[in-house]
């Protein structure tokens, strides 16, 4: 082999080795771009899941506002409700003497001779009454022989109990109790046996 046969069989093999070079090159660009393809595939899957996260989260903070909004309006119908229910409270509260004073009045004007103004006075008390009950007022019923419930009854003073089956009950009621609606404004006192 001479010099020139040795030269070119080098450069072929050069050649060949720059093509195997080459092949192995772009065999690895292709699996690059594969692998980027593949990862943008999966990016773009996770962007989709990413917004579906995001919005299953803001349907969710959406709904617990929504709720957390009824919950505010029922609240406050319920207090504007029970306002108007004890609205006038505080005016009843103070005409609950003068409804006493008619009745100690009225006990008094029995034991007269004069039936007229018993039967006048009478009137305006019914009158009053009326106009108080129509207002929400109600009695509360207590009467001597009650057991006495404290959450309902305010204890003035205890006594010896008249008989054994007195004891832990009322004796004696003192003043009377109302409600307004379902609330106790005057709670009635009374005396307990024990």
């Amino acid at each position: 082999m001479s010099d020139k046969d040795k030269i070119e069989k080098i450069e072929e093999e050069e050649l060949e080795q720059e093509q195997e070079l080459g092949q192995e090159e772009l065999e690895q660009k292709d699996k690059e771009i594969n692998e980027e393809e593949d990862a943008q595939e999966e990016n773009e899957m996770t962007e989709e899941e990413r917004l579906r996260e995001e919005v299953g989260k803001e349907k969710d903070k959406f709904l617990r506002l929504f709720a957390e909004f009824e919950n505010y309006k029922k609240r406050t119908s319920k207090e504007r409700m029970e306002l108007f229910k004890t609205a006038g409270q505080e005016v009843i509260v103070s005409l609950l003497p003068v409804l006493d004073d008619f009745d100690r009045a009225l006990k008094e004007l029995s034991k007269s001779k004069d039936k007229e103004m018993f039967k006048g006075v009478e009137l305006i008390r019914g009158k009053f009454r009326e106009t108080l009950k129509s207002k929400g007022l109600e009695d509360v019923e207590v009467k001597a022989g009650d057991v006495f419930d404290a959450d309902i009854h305010e204890a003035i003073t205890q006594i010896p109990a008249p008989e054994e089956k007195m004891k832990g009950k009322v004796v004696d009621v003192i003043e009377k109790g109302f409600k307004l609606g379902d609330r106790i404004i005057r709670h009635p006192k009374v005396v307990v046996g024990n």
